[in-house]
């Protein structure tokens, strides 16, 4: 019996290799998120168990019975009351404060995070490295490096999703958003879109290809000879003719933007906004609703007259300007 126990035991081992119960753990973040989904689990599975034993053990107990078909009149005891309201607050209370510490620490990218821009289309990932080199539906990171992808959407909502790094988030037409992770592991692993998005959905799919710092700087110089997406902005600056308004001191028509990203600015209106991508995706296709008091409303829209591709550009060579030219006003 003894070698019949360890052989099945030998057996399922070889089967929960063969079919992992989740994706490997290969962020910083993956295991407090693995911890808490664990954690919701057993708190589930827990009370489900009570509950529903409970139910079946009153099932047998109190079963109608054959001279007593009214049963007495109950009164519930006040402590009975009082534990299943403070034990259950105490519970989600607790769910809340670990679901909290993960969320609010898994949406704040290091300060020292590469940057990598994402665009999602039908049915494809475009992604763009600040250093210049692009990829589609593949994407390189050096290894113990924080990665922030900045994602917004062509056409219609996709979801950028790496299981092994826990991280998903949805990436939507006409807006930016965010998410970071630090791979821990070199290897190889999967990309998707988690949102249907048409017939070809299930061809948006990818690769991440997580690298040693040697390798993944042989990668950056070995590949196609490409300007950053910081200098490809100064183009599309001259090029759209922001330069004319967007002027270095205090006499253009607009405001100066060296310096400018990241800090709070006080609206016409009275609002204070961080100058953000979502900020400078505002200016520059619906300049009026974000005016800037001391400067006339002159500025035109650009809606229309550049791609995603082009705004991801601008927006970086904003963010790449100086604080030097600003500090001179």
């Amino acid at each position: 019996m003894t070698g019949l126990a360890q052989s099945g035991l030998h057996n399922l081992t070889a089967l929960a290799w063969l079919f992992p119960l989740q994706p490997p753990s290969a962020s910083t973040i993956s295991e407090s998120v693995d911890q808490l989904y664990f954690l919701l689990t057993g708190i589930t599975l827990f009370f489900t168990v009570l509950i529903f034993s409970i139910i079946f053990y009153f099932m047998v107990k109190y079963r109608r019975r054959p001279g007593n078909e009214i049963p007495p009149e109950t009164h519930a005891p006040l402590v009975l009351e009082l534990a299943w309201t403070i034990i259950p607050s105490i519970i989600c209370v607790f769910l809340f404060v670990a679901t909290a510490e993960v969320y609010v620490r898994n949406s704040r990218p290091p300060a020292a995070s590469s940057e990598v821009f994402v665009i999602g289309k039908q049915w494809m990932w475009h992604l763009q490295h600040a250093e210049g080199p692009r990829e589609i539906d593949e994407l390189h990171v050096p290894v113990n490096q924080p990665i922030k992808l900045t994602m917004t959407s062509q056409d219609v909502i996709h979801d950028f999703y790496i299981p092994a790094f826990r991280v998903k988030k949805d990436v939507l037409p006409g807006r930016y958003s965010s998410i970071w992770f630090e791979a821990t592991q070199v290897g190889t692993y999967h990309l998707f879109c988690a949102q249907y998005c048409g017939t070809s959905h299930s061809n948006m799919i990818g690769w991440v290809y997580v690298m040693t710092p040697a390798d993944y700087a042989a990668w950056l110089a070995g590949g196609e000879k490409t300007e950053s997406m910081a200098s490809q902005g100064e183009r599309l600056f001259t090029q759209f003719d922001c330069a004319t308004c967007h002027t270095t001191d205090t006499k253009g028509l607009g405001p100066s933007l060296a310096g400018l990203y990241g800090k709070p600015e006080k609206l016409q209106n009275g609002e204070v906004r961080t100058v953000d991508e979502t900020f400078l995706r505002e200016a520059i296709l619906t300049p009026n609703s974000v005016q800037v008091p001391g400067f006339a409303p002159v500025m035109p829209t650009y809606k229309g007259q550049m791609d995603e591709e082009q705004m991801l550009d601008l927006i970086a060579y904003v963010k790449s300007l100086g604080s030097s030219e600003r500090n001179q006003k």
